[in-house]
């Protein structure tokens, strides 16, 4: 019923955004601010404490389409105590890291990390400072597949190298009939959905097969979808669509849009068992991250080779991208609130119950620690 009312919230909310002609941005080259020093309110809704401070107005974002199910959550418990409506587009990382780099934004979404030419082009409208990365949602990249009648599919990343790269192309294949020596598997075309837009949840996903099977992916990886042969559609919710809707299909997104007749797909990594993907096991292979950023930059290096029991090792962390100095005075109070509360330990805990896997407590730490000396 929680999860219920959040998602009416959700909805009512991004329609009222909508209507707004949302017009502010975050970061600019000659209007600079420090913390504001203003009224400290806070309000207490649904069981979370969130500090509005002096966060007002509307705040335009947008980005990583695999943590939209997450903001949406937390928009409507923080717009309902705050009053400060936030317009999240959810057009893809690709988009959102534009947008940000060229000071449309208070804050993206990203599920990569900024590149250094990236960052370099964030400094003209971060005055003084640059764009950071802050590591702010967890989750398994799940591989969802409709194939009737087929059931626990297990697939490793050889097998998902060579489906994705058009060499597998029927479902009845003999390397699928190994992994799954009980399946029933037809003799069906294997429709393979990739995403259309840049996309970090992409770019995760060919770090995955570049790390555990280069001999069978020989591309250099990236936002962008590099392999031959196959379908594409938006978004995460668009390839899900598509994968929903076509007996034989399979395609990769995260798994909140894993349901009503899409499957996700366990893989086989070598440990003792095959691994599903799920929040916990995606919090098993986010802890074995390394922080890499310098400075105040956060972010992470993942293992996508893991072989350790009970990781899944498709995984992928969604960055929230803001100025470290050099925010805009009329949108800063409103993104620090909104970031501190949801990489507070409320905002964190909602992640489970939505398929998400909150940030380690070490790492999440540090975040808390950089958000409050934003500027």
């Amino acid at each position: 019923m929680k999860l219920q009312r959040m998602n009416r919230r959700a909805i009512a909310l991004g329609a009222l955004a909508a209507s707004g002609a949302l017009v502010l941005t975050a970061c600019g080259s000659d209007d600079t601010s420090s913390s504001s020093g203003g009224s400290s309110a806070s309000a207490t809704t649904g069981g979370s404490s969130i500090k509005c401070d002096d966060a007002k107005g509307q705040l335009l974002s947008d980005g990583s389409s695999a943590q939209k199910n997450a903001i949406d959550a937390w928009v409507a418990q923080f717009s309902k105590a705050c009053g400060v409506q936030i317009n999240y587009k959810a057009g893809g990382s690709g988009a959102g890291v534009t947008s940000f780099t060229q000071g449309q934004l208070a804050f993206a979404g990203s599920d990569s990390a900024l590149k250094p030419e990236e960052v370099t082009a964030s400094k003209k409208v971060c005055s003084g400072g640059q764009g950071i990365d802050l590591p702010m949602v967890g989750g398994p990249i799940a591989v969802g597949y409709n194939v009737s009648g087929v059931d626990n599919l297990v697939l490793d990343a050889p097998t998902l190298a060579k489906i994705f790269d058009s060499k597998i192309t029927k479902w009845n294949d003999p390397a699928i009939k190994k992994l799954n020596p009980s399946a029933k598997l037809p003799d069906l075309k294997i429709q393979a959905f990739h995403r259309s837009d840049e996309s970090g949840t992409t770019d995760n996903f060919t770090k995955y097969l570049i790390a555990s099977t280069p001999d069978n992916w020989k591309y250099s990886g990236g936002k962008a979808w590099q392999a031959k042969g196959g379908q594409s559609a938006a978004q995460s919710s668009g390839v899900a669509a598509q994968v929903k809707q076509t007996n034989g299909a399979i395609g990769y997104f995260e798994l909140s849009y894993v349901a009503d007749g899409v499957k996700a797909v366990s893989i086989d990594t070598g440990a003792s068992a095959p691994v599903a993907p799920s929040s916990d096991s995606a919090t098993k292979a986010i802890a074995d991250a390394k922080v890499v950023g310098t400075g105040t930059d956060l972010s992470l290096q993942l293992n996508y080779a893991t072989k350790a029991d009970g990781a899944y090792p498709i995984t992928l962390v969604t960055y929230e991208i803001v100025c470290d100095k050099g925010n805009k005075s009329d949108t800063l109070p409103g993104t620090k609130a909104f970031l501190r509360y949801i990489a507070s330990e409320d905002g964190q805990k909602v992640l489970p119950d939505l398929k998400y896997a909150p940030i380690p407590a070490d790492i999440i730490a540090k975040v808390r620690t950089t958000i409050e000396g934003l500027s």
